[in-house]
């Protein structure tokens, strides 16, 4: 009889998952897939915000977005029906439920905010509300399924804190709010599924450090006390910084499955008129039909 090993960690995706994933398999490159995570990542934080979710909330809610997409493809599924189904069931697993019409009515106004679309309120209760309230029925149904319900998220907030203590810079006027402003913005990247929690919470501390100019102990190391490696802070650190230098096209992105394919020939007359014979490639194997294998395509580890 096989035996069942129960842990409280975070699930880590191995080195093919995170090298292969399901939506490269489709056509789709890496820089749009990346787009497509930061923007149901966004949707999530802003709709969290809208409805006054706790933060832990709105950071499971992300974190369950990007584990579902490393298990499905984007190509499938849409952007905005998982962000919903993620919010929705991220607030029952974080105990602070809410109510159907609230997460549609937030959501129809970020869709319509995000596409520079007027900001009419939605008619209660018509057609528009069904569609989407369905929709986030079976997004979570999706979520569960292909996440097996295995919705345990353990975040680094309260363990960052932990650490600023044991520093003793719990006091400093920038660094607290500013590591917290990078747990935050490292929740559009990978580093959630890649790290567990005490790694994540080291790394945005030495940025926040070295920001502002801080030094932190050095002898011992102050990150091998907590049982942390530099090379991985450093990986991380780079991955949140990484977004500060890569602009998000919010209003040219697709939000559902039937503005997928049109976002994607787009992509690929944009890459071909710019004359850019390797965009134009990325571009064409976007367009190919799903079953088209992306084997060949190099990518980084931490993609």
């Amino acid at each position: 009889m096989s035996q069942v090993k129960l842990s409280l960690q975070n699930a880590l995706l191995t080195l093919e998952q995170l090298q292969q994933t399901p939506s490269r398999e489709d056509g789709i490159t890496e820089e749009q897939e990346d787009h497509l995570r930061q923007l149901g990542c966004h949707l999530i934080q802003h709709a969290g915000i809208l409805l006054k979710l706790p933060q832990v909330a709105m950071a499971t809610g992300q974190i369950l977005f990007q584990r579902f997409f490393y298990q499905a493809s984007l190509r499938k599924f849409a952007v905005r029906d998982i962000s919903m189904g993620s919010v929705f069931l991220a607030a029952k697993v974080e105990e602070c439920p809410i109510r159907f019409l609230d997460l549609v009515n937030v959501f129809d106004h970020l869709i319509k905010k995000f596409h520079r679309l007027p900001l009419d309120p939605m008619p209660a209760y018509q057609q528009t509300f069904y569609t989407l309230k369905d929709a986030t029925v079976v997004a979570e149904m999706q979520i569960l399924k292909k996440l097996s319900f295995n919705v345990h998220v353990q975040t680094p907030y309260a363990i960052m804190i932990n650490y600023l203590k044991v520093l003793e810079l719990m006091d400093h006027p920038i660094i607290p709010q500013l590591a917290w402003s990078y747990l935050n913005d490292g929740l559009r990247t990978s580093i959630y599924i890649c790290y567990q929690p005490p790694t994540i919470a080291c790394s945005v501390i030495w940025l926040a450090a070295r920001k502002e100019n801080v030094a932190l102990p050095t002898s011992p190391a102050w990150w091998e006390v907590l049982d942390a490696k530099l090379e991985d802070i450093e990986n991380i650190a780079g991955h949140i910084t990484s977004l500060y230098h890569r602009p998000l096209p919010i209003s040219t992105l697709p939000l559902t499955i039937e503005q997928v394919e049109p976002y994607l020939r787009g992509e690929l007359n944009k890459s071909v008129s710019n004359g850019t014979p390797a965009a134009a490639a990325a571009a064409a194997a976007a367009t190919a039909s799903p079953s088209t294998s992306a084997k060949g395509t190099r990518v980084s580890r931490f993609s």
